[in-house]
């Protein structure tokens, strides 16, 4: 291995550690049952026993399992978008072990804050397969930068046909809306600046994190920028390299479109379960989008509450009345506990020969 890759390697150590840790893991857990038994015990205290089991035998189970096949087919999205890289440097790679690296990556990125323990944990499992750590950040650093564009354009898209219908869904939070997807797409921006142009790209951060350092918000400001600096470079040399494989890019591209698709569609399986109608898949993607976005910036495990009441408050007038609550249990179900149950089943060992040669 040469500098650049220790360090890597190091680096990866560090933060897989920090995933694995079992102290902050069993916190994480059981932050995450406790928010699962508080919905339970808010919805009985708010919706009744018995409403809630008439509501339940009154679930039209086409649509529930509709849902579950949705689910699915986003995971096999998403594992494709991720082999399509992965096959390009390894030509051995294996769909199978894609799906299960790319499950490993839902399991730890549903108990960690801000979804911060996915990556680590995956391209710690493909070192095990044998793969560079190095190939493994730059195939999640083009992974990263495709989805989120793929998310932004596709939702961009939806919510200009649907303008009207999003606009007096999202009445209470319409400027926020804006507002929120207006920082994804400078978001994507700047990412794409880094890649292109590093040095513009610190420039632009640079009398930033200067303030925040005057104001004492930010310590060892100079520190951190040649971090950045150094953080940047790596990025900007993958960003370049991703540019030379149009096709790979264009492939991963219809891949996290699709996977995008079927994760939107999973709230209106639910929204129709619930005897819902009125209202299309289309209308509900772009509220939807508006709501992972909030997730993300919310600092529990598999954003916990805020996910929740985001739903809530969102959807709460398009849903029939007192079907919400089991609305968003049946959502939190799809996107969130199962994801953990299913990714669990993924960590069970598979004895294999050790492939550690090939990183020599």
């Amino acid at each position: 291995m040469n500098e650049e890759e220790l360090q890597l390697d190091e680096n990866l150590e560090k933060q897989v550690n920090k995933s694995r840790d079992k102290r902050l893991t069993i916190v994480n857990i059981l932050f995450i049952i406790a928010i699962f038994f508080g919905l339970l015990i808010y919805m009985f205290a708010v919706d009744g026993i018995d409403n809630i089991v008439s509501i339940l035998k009154s679930v039209n189970y086409f649509w529930v399992l509709a849902g579950i096949i949705c689910m699915v087919l986003s995971w096999l999205s998403e594992a494709i978008c991720l082999h399509i890289p992965i096959l390009k440097l390894y030509p051995d790679q294996k769909l199978s072990s894609s799906i299960r690296i790319m499950m490993i990556g839902q399991l730890f990125n549903n108990i960690t804050p801000f979804c911060s323990g996915g990556q680590p944990m995956q391209a710690y499992y493909m070192y095990k397969d044998g793969r560079r750590v190095s190939d493994s950040f730059s195939i999640f650093s083009m992974k990263f930068v495709i989805s989120q564009t793929a998310l932004v354009i596709f939702t961009l898209i939806v919510t200009i046909f649907q303008w009207n219908y999003f606009k007096s869904l999202m009445d209470n939070f319409f400027i926020l809306a804006i507002v929120g997807f207006s920082v994804n797409i400078i978001a994507i921006i700047f990412i794409f600046i880094i890649g292109i142009n590093q040095k513009l790209a610190i420039n632009i951060l640079k009398p930033i994190f200067k303030f925040l350092g005057k104001i004492h918000i930010l310590k060892n400001v100079d520190e951190k920028i040649e971090k950045l600096s150094d953080s940047f470079g790596n990025f900007n040399y993958q960003f370049n390299e991703m540019r030379k494989e149009k096709k790979v890019v264009i492939q991963m591209f219809i891949a996290a479109t699709i996977q995008s698709l079927f994760y939107y569609a999973i709230t209106y399986m639910v929204y129709r379960a619930f005897g819902n109608s009125g209202v299309s898949l289309f209308t509900i993607i772009p509220a939807q989008a508006f709501l992972l976005m909030l997730m993300t910036f919310i600092p529990t495990p598999g954003s916990g509450g805020g996910a929740e009441g985001g739903f809530l408050l969102i959807f709460n007038s398009i849903f029939k009345e007192g079907t919400i609550n089991l609305s968003i249990l049946f959502w939190r179900m799809y996107t969130f506990y199962l994801p953990i149950l299913i990714g669990a089943l993924f960590l069970i060992p598979i004895h294999k020969k050790d492939n550690k040669k090939a990183l020599i």
